[in-house]
């Protein structure tokens, strides 16, 4: 029996693992860059004080440093990683908050000090999607002719109110414009979403589910609602508790499988869940590592004999 899907391979979704080992002849690792950028909506462009449920530190690995230059980090993350593989090269994760918001010239000098490195392949820039001018979006399609270049764009939610209520200081208009930009010039796409944010039931999240597979994405990741210590949604949630309904990693998994079997089969899923240094995490602790989760995962689809786009009507 045939057991070979849509994305050409036996896992029940389109993994982002078994995609990239098909897109370059050794492994590639993504290390990660602190490059001093902030937000427009912690600047005072849009807005202060961030979204909601922002708190930069939880996804910051250790080993990057403000302190020191792009060079200087590349060099600690290959370090780093080099001791554990062989044959690998690099991808510049251009991480901390929107690292396309400055003037070009200093994108440039960043971006090209990065590919400078005799181990980078390529960038991955993570950034808002009210964060990409025409100019960026020029300068970032001349080199992805030369450099796998992917923008991650955070996205969050597809529904306007949500993006009010956690201070997001975006639409989902604009992201379909910088997803659609992205896509038409040829440059790798991914986005962000948050399951679980307030106001969003399972309803709306299955409708984001749909709502995604129009669009031209690419690759996605998923991130679970959680709750951090220092920002506006862990005060929400201390003083309403009743507001939130953050889920257990089983009730999570059911949403996730729910989720996948909407979602079109041609999207690359990169990530299910988020995690956060233990000293910042609220709720809900689950106690699990993603690798543990992703098996968790496969072996509910299994058990269901369900898989991605089971239930994807174009």
């Amino acid at each position: 029996m045939d057991n070979t899907y849509s994305w050409g391979h036996e896992k029940r979704y389109n993994d982002f693992s078994t995609h990239f080992k098909r897109l370059f002849d050794r492994r590639v690792q993504k290390v990660s860059i602190d490059a001093g950028f902030t937000c427009p909506n912690r600047d005072g462009s849009k807005a202060r004080g961030g979204c909601t449920y922002c708190n930069n530190t939880t996804f910051t690995p250790s080993y990057t440093n403000l302190k020191v230059s792009v060079t200087t980090q590349i060099d600690q993350g290959v370090a780093f990683f080099k001791k554990k593989y062989k044959a690998i090269s690099f991808l510049a994760y251009f991480q901390a908050y929107s690292n396309t918001y400055a003037p070009l010239d200093i994108l440039k000098k960043l971006y090209e000090e990065a590919l400078a490195h005799p181990d980078v392949i390529g960038l991955v820039i993570a950034t808002r999607p009210d964060c990409l001018t025409d100019e960026v979006l020029d300068y970032l399609e001349s080199l992805s002719k030369d450099y796998y270049i992917m923008v991650e764009l955070g996205v969050e939610s597809t529904n306007d109110k949500t993006l009010e209520f956690i201070n997001r200081g975006h639409t989902h208009e604009e992201s379909v414009r910088a997803i659609t930009e992205l896509h038409h010039r040829g440059i790798h796409n991914c986005i962000h979403t948050i399951l679980g944010l307030p106001g969003e039931g399972k309803e709306l999240i299955l409708e984001q589910a749909r709502v995604v597979s129009e669009l031209p994405i690419e690759n996605l990741k998923l991130h679970q609602l959680q709750i951090h210590k220092g920002t506006k949604m862990y005060r929400q949630y201390r003083d309403n508790p009743e507001t939130f309904s953050l889920y257990s990693a089983e009730e999570y998994m059911d949403l996730v499988v729910a989720y996948l079997e909407l979602l079109d089969p041609r999207i690359i899923v990169e990530r299910f869940i988020s995690t956060a240094p233990p000293e910042l995490l609220v709720a809900p602790k689950w106690g699990l590592k993603n690798f543990e989760f992703v098996a968790k995962l496969e072996k509910k689809l299994e058990q269901l004999d369900t898989y991605q786009g089971r239930l994807f009507k174009k």
